[in-house]
Order: C-alpha cells, then structure tokens, then sequence
C-alpha cells in the first residue's frame, strides 16, 4: 500500500470516527457509513458492540496531600453518622513586599531595641460547607513547629506531624475559639470593598525562641531576626530552616464547621517616623503554594470500610475517602478483532441520586480522573497530567473540561473515547504474554482503571490541564455498579473498523 493509500485510508477513518463518535448509539447508521465514505473497491467495514463493565469500591486510605488547597474543620457525615476532619500546616513564603523600613526609623521598642506592635496569622475563608453552619462554635489550637517539612517528602493525608514528633516543646501552642461568623472575623481584600471571612490569631504573647531568648511576641523575634541576620531572610527555604518552620492548625472541639482556606497571612505591625509623618505599618508573609502546605484528614475507616462492603452499587467520597475500581473488558473487546482498528469506546457512570433529605448530605463530586490502578499513586507524586492514553478526565454531566462548560444534565460522568486505552492495555498484555506465560496472573491490575475525584487547572490561554491533584472538599456519591447490582448493566460502547 502506497504511502498516499495509507494516509487516506487514516483519513477516512478519523473522519468515521468523529461522526461515529456522535451516531454510536445507531448501529444500523454505523454500518453503513463505511460505504459512504469509500468507493465499491475499497469499503471501510465498520461494526459496533457493547462489552459489560464491573465495577467495586475500594478504599483510598490516605492520598497525597501536598497542594495549594487547605481545608480546616470538622462535620459528620450523613451516610456513615462518622466524622471528617480537616487540619493542615502551612510554611511562610517571603513576598515581594516583604520588607521592613531602616532600624534607625522605628518608633516601637521593647527592652531597649525595636519591637513588633503585634503580631498575627490570619486564615482567609472560603464558604463553609453549609451556609446554616455560619454560627457554629468551633476550637482549635495553632501550634509552632520544631521542623520543617522537606521538599522531595511525599506528605499523605494521615501523615500526623505531632505524632512525628515535629511540633516544638516550649514553643507557641494556642488555643482559640472561633466561628465562620462573627462581629470582627472579616477583612476588605480589595479596593472593591469586597470581604472574605477570617480566623485571626494573635501571637502577642511574649515569645522564647530555641536559644533561650524572650521576646516581646513573636513578631518582635522576627523583626530583631531581619536586622541580626538578614541572610535569614534570602529566600523562602532559608527563612523556614531558621526562623519559622511552619505551624499545625487542628481542631479540638466543635462540629459542624468545614470550609476551604483560600488564603495565609503572618503579619507582624511595627511604628516608624516617615518623612513627614509617623506610619504604621506591617510586614506580611503568606502561606502559599510556593511553600509547602499539608492538609491531614481524619476518617473513621470503620464506617468507610461498611461502605465499601455494600454490593448494589459504588462509592466515591472525598476527602482521602472512597474510590471506585473499574475492570475493562478489554479482551472480550479485542477477541476476534485483532486486528481491527478500534475506533471509539465510550462508558458512563451513572449517579444515584441521594435517597436522603438531610441537607448536609455531603456534594457532588464535580470531576473524576480515570488512571490505571497501578499508576494510582505514582500520578499524583510526579505531578501527571492526563494524556488521553492511560488517563482520562470527565466532569459531572460534563464529559470533559471546556471553556463552554456545557451542561448535558444525564447525572452521570462519561469518558468519550478510551480506544487508545483499551488498545494501549491489550498491547501490553500481549508483550507480557509474549515474555512470560504466566503474566496475567502476576498483574491481576492490568485491565483495572480507578475512579478518583479530582480538582484541576487549566492554563490561562487555553483549556488545557495544567495540574491535578485530589479533591480534598466534603464530597459523596453513589453511582450505578457493584457485584449485586440492581440496575442496567455497566456497559463500554465500542466502534471497529477495517479495510
């Protein structure tokens, strides 16, 4: 075959697999379209069938926490009448704008030297979980770390820094209660007069550093710190090694609460004499994604573990909660069909609907990433992105992330096209076979995908995913499958295609 036949036969298949992408439910339409796309000598034959997929749900235990979203809180969960718990540690990153006016222009002193006025760690909120739960009285307790967390340490949501024995002994551990709500709890954050929710913590205790030092409070360590040893203050991973390792927030006591933390401060307010004028001012870092920052969760893996022995359908439940495996059919897909070229396989995951009332019913998760079972793990720490092969991205009621964000409102989660990844496992467990009899049954995971619900980016010029990483919000949804399963059967939809 000429290498013109060759890229023309590759035309015509794409062109079928577009309008077969739209019509697969039609077989009869399907079949003929090989004649309307090629002359009597060389017909395209094209075939259509529907192979049953199995479904389980399986625990996710813990998963990796390291991202820029931090959730704080404690709920109970309808479904398992068990509580979630949500804590983190943050580190400090110097800005741009984090500096201090010259030694000699301070107007506040302690002691004899310059001094912070006041120092505090502001959390900026998000909406909580549920709005009703504004008021709800909470605790909590900030602690000062011994050590830092490290670059390059893989940090998972039931790792426990107090029981890694990394919280400072003497250092500062404050207790203080709090609501969403309250009569002084929000700020301005832009010149819109717009206003965000906030903890604020005030570290204006007198402060001992880990030399024995006693300062006026802990921004008046750090202002002494920025004059004594300026190299401190080079960059961010300089400053965490040696002044300020980071803090844990937990929770104490309280329920109802639950909200995403959408923002750091640590601020420390300080006097000068200005040109004209005296100024009060304030040094500010932030606890971003430019530091690291771990959320921890707490479940109750009792209660998750009754969920995943339910039979008449599957879980997803975050955060660190459920997920869902998924077996393809792939050599039923490819018996017969060898050599075939697969032009579409599409599967939909239909959701149940709550049988609840109960408004706090955990939410919809709005996005699920499909990854092999083997690569669960080792996606999230190398920082993947789905490529459409061995991974796949589908949104609720969405099929995929646009800037349209069309809503097709089917209350189930559809992944279009998984041609190259049945294709891609066949040929690997073809290679494996190939080498070693006995492959299959050394790699029972070889044709196993799992279920994760995920939150994303896209680029700013494009709607291309640019990072991945676990849904860690309050989020729980049934969706059609199991061993016992009651409803339809699962089904993967399938095009072939021949010369």
């Amino acid at each position: 075959m000429s290498s013109n036949t060759k890229h023309s036969h590759l035309s015509i298949m794409a062109a079928a697999a577009l309008l077969l992408v739209a019509i697969s439910s039609c077989d009869e339409d399907a079949l003929n379209i090989g004649q309307s796309l090629t002359d009597e000598s060389d017909k395209l034959e094209v075939g259509t069938a529907s192979f049953q997929v199995t479904t389980r749900t399986i625990m996710a235990d813990s998963v990796l926490s390291l991202a820029s979203d931090c959730y704080f809180g404690r709920v109970r969960d309808p479904e398992t009448n068990a509580d979630v718990t949500s804590e983190f540690t943050t580190q400090f990153h110097l800005l741009e704008t984090t500096n201090v006016w010259p030694e000699d222009k301070f107007l506040s002193h302690y002691d004899g030297k310059i001094a912070a006025d006041s120092c505090d760690i502001v959390l900026y909120l998000g909406s909580p979980f549920r709005a009703a739960d504004s008021l709800v009285a909470m605790k909590m307790r900030v602690s000062e770390m011994a050590t830092p967390l490290e670059e390059g340490h893989r940090y998972y949501s039931n790792f426990n820094p107090s029981k890694a024995g990394m919280l400072r002994t003497g250092g500062i551990s404050k207790s203080q209660m709090f609501s969403y709500l309250s009569l002084t709890g929000h700020e301005e954050v832009n010149s819109n007069d717009d206003k965000v929710e906030v903890i604020r913590i005030t570290l204006n205790d007198p402060y001992t550093a880990v030399d024995g030092t006693t300062y006026k409070n802990y921004g008046t360590y750090l202002l002494r710190q920025y004059f004594d040893h300026p190299e401190y203050y080079r960059n961010s991973y300089v400053f965490t090694h040696n002044l300020c390792p980071g803090f844990l927030f937990q929770i104490t006591d309280g329920l109802g609460f639950h909200a995403k933390v959408t923002n750091i401060g640590l601020r420390t307010y300080y006097t000068v004499q200005g040109d004209t004028s005296v100024v009060h001012t304030r040094m500010v870092l932030a606890g971003t994604s430019e530091v690291l920052q771990t959320t921890q969760v707490v479940n109750d893996t009792q209660a998750l573990k009754q969920l995943v022995n339910e039979t008449q359908h599957t879980y997803l439940k975050t955060p660190a909660g459920l997920f869902t495996e998924v077996t393809l059919p792939v050599k039923e897909v490819k018996q017969g069909h060898e050599s075939d070229s697969l032009l579409a396989a599409k599967v939909s995951f239909q959701r149940l609907n709550n049988e609840s009332t109960n408004e706090r019913m955990l939410g919809i998760p709005q996005t699920l990433l499909m990854v092999q079972k083997d690569s669960l793990h080792n996606f999230f720490e190398r920082g993947a992105v789905p490529d459409n092969i061995t991974s796949y991205i589908a949104g609720y009621n969405n099929p995929t992330p646009t800037s349209t964000n069309t809503v097709v409102n089917n209350n189930s989660y559809t992944f279009n096209n998984l041609s190259s990844l049945i294709t891609y496992l066949w040929q690997q467990r073809q290679q494996g076979m190939k080498s070693d009899p006995q492959w299959e049954a050394k790699h029972p995971d070889w044709n196993k995908m799992v279920l994760v619900p995920i939150s994303f980016t896209t680029s700013s010029s494009s709607t291309s995913v640019t990072s991945v990483r676990h849904d860690m919000s309050l989020t729980s949804t049934r969706l059609v499958g199991g061993a016992n399963n009651p409803h339809d059967p699962i089904q993967l939809s399938v095009v072939y295609a021949k010369f």
